[in-house]
């Protein structure tokens, strides 16, 4: 694959891209936009909060959602190890990449370069922190800004990853901007929470705390796979959890049990609309 652009020459054009320094920039923004970086911001700052033990344990449970993590390690799992699988030597874009877990595994994986963007500039500040512990920092580069519209260049990126975020964002600006920036052959991996299980739309319902308005009212469908594939080929679609979303609530050894019994359940049309996430690739309709 040849490269419009070094390494060096993307370094220095992300540099001028970052906007963490710019005070007017967000003021400027759509307000959606504008809430969404507050949201983010509060989070982790919240998270920091809850390393140095200043909120309880409950509280951290009820803001960030986190005992339905361990349910999702299926779908989890998957996206890592695809991450470790496509990452290698090639450049790499974390889409809002919030802390940068999926930016240190590409690193790791030997991308030969990362690019986080994120609109929220105290994620991105973390994200930094994270990478410099891991020992990634200098295959990583983060930019707090608009991922509707990143400003990178043309067909720079040739893999990449959008991890629970699109339903952040307007499709209508997104797909094009993902569908720009990508090489030829390239592809994305998407993972998303999907939007037809009621009793998850209930939960969603009574959880109003833990996302944004945006948020809670974009949860993708099978109608936004539509929309993608005018931009982009859909390929190797999962549905993931069924029954296992109801295991934080069950004994332990459940959970196991649920997730083979999803394995097959996941298959079954109709049913596998009842999943609380599912994942796709993206790929460049230019080979």
């Amino acid at each position: 694959m040849i490269r419009k652009h070094s390494i060096n020459e993307i370094r220095s054009i992300v540099a001028k891209l970052d906007k963490r320094h710019d005070k007017s920039w967000l003021a400027g923004q759509e307000e959606r936009k504008v809430l969404e970086a507050e949201f983010h911001d509060m989070k982790h700052e919240h998270l920091e909060e809850v390393k140095k033990k200043r909120v309880t344990d409950t509280e951290e449970a009820i803001f960030t959602n986190r005992k339905y993590y361990k349910a999702v390690e299926g779908a989890s799992n998957y996206m890592g190890q695809w991450i470790k699988q496509e990452a290698n030597g090639h450049i790499f874009l974390d889409y809002c990449c919030g802390i940068a877990g999926n930016s240190i595994k590409a690193a790791l994986a030997g991308a030969d370069l990362v690019i986080g963007v994120d609109i929220s500039a105290h994620s991105i500040k973390v994200a930094e922190q994270r990478a410099r512990d891991a020992g990634v920092a200098d295959k990583c580069l983060f930019l707090v800004g608009d991922a509707e519209k990143t400003g990178l260049p043309t067909g720079i990126i040739e893999r990449g990853i959008c991890s629970g975020v699109l339903h952040h964002l307007d499709l209508d600006f997104a797909l094009p901007e993902l569908t720009r920036l990508l090489a030829p052959g390239g592809k994305y991996l998407a993972g998303e929470a999907l939007s037809y299980n009621p009793a998850i739309k209930l939960y969603r319902y009574f959880t109003p705390g833990i996302r944004t308005d945006w948020e809670k009212a974009h949860i993708l469908s099978l109608k936004d796979l539509r929309k993608t594939r005018k931009f982009l080929h859909v390929e190797n679609l999962k549905f993931w959890h069924i029954t296992a979303i109801s295991g934080p609530h069950l004994p332990s050894f459940m959970l196991p049990i649920l997730n083979k019994l999803d394995r097959v359940l996941e298959r079954i049309p109709i049913i596998q609309l009842m999943a609380w996430m599912f994942t796709y690739e993206m790929v460049s309709k230019n080979r």
